[in-house]
């Protein structure tokens, strides 16, 4: 179904396409007639978010420099969605036991966030995995440098107003594990 409001791509090209990014350049009209010309789009693979809970409520994050901040900063364990993964838990199982040696039977969606819409065309899945348990070595990849960290749940959700966390994909990662959690309520 066509929804009134759809722009309609009349050409695109490719400005950078490799494995992490591409970025599209569009030329767009909008449903006024206007031409839009040049429209980048940031091209990425479907992400995932983990927020995994130890028995003893300990939330396992990750700490980690970020180049595009320049700055070491806790997140959750996250990636992207590769081929062999099939389904975006998968890939959140993956990620968690790579990132962290941790694993569960308990994994749970939460939540799909897009990024950004107006110009990232991926999706990110958020996972709650709970009774999470150290079964392995961490595997990273050859740029990642990963510190584990456990925290009390309770001491996450007391410093998340003191910048705790900076990701906001990981902040509504964070928001639907504690809703799912019965720890936030929206009405």
């Amino acid at each position: 179904m066509v929804n009134p409001f759809d722009w309609i791509v009349l050409k695109s090209r490719y400005i950078v396409k490799d494995k992490w990014i591409s970025i599209r350049s569009d030329t767009c009209q909008m449903p006024n007639g206007t031409i839009v010309d040049p429209y980048y789009v940031l091209e990425y693979p479907t992400w995932v978010n983990v927020v995994a809970l130890t028995k003893n409520q300990e939330v396992i994050l990750v700490k980690q420099y970020r180049h595009g901040l320049r700055k070491t900063i806790l997140e959750l364990p996250s990636g992207a969605v590769e081929a062999e993964d099939v389904l975006p838990v998968k890939a959140a199982k993956r990620e968690l036991l790579e990132e962290s040696g941790y694993t569960s039977n308990h994994f749970i969606e939460t939540g799909i966030l897009s990024p950004n819409p107006a110009n990232h065309n991926n999706l990110t899945h958020c996972f709650l995995a709970t009774d999470v348990e150290h079964v392995a070595d961490l595997k990273l990849d050859a740029t990642e440098q990963i510190d584990v960290v456990l925290l009390p749940l309770q001491k996450v959700i007391e410093d998340i107003d003191q910048g705790i966390f900076l990701q906001t994909l990981h902040i509504s990662s964070l928001f639907f594990a504690l809703k799912k959690l019965g720890k936030v309520q929206f009405s």
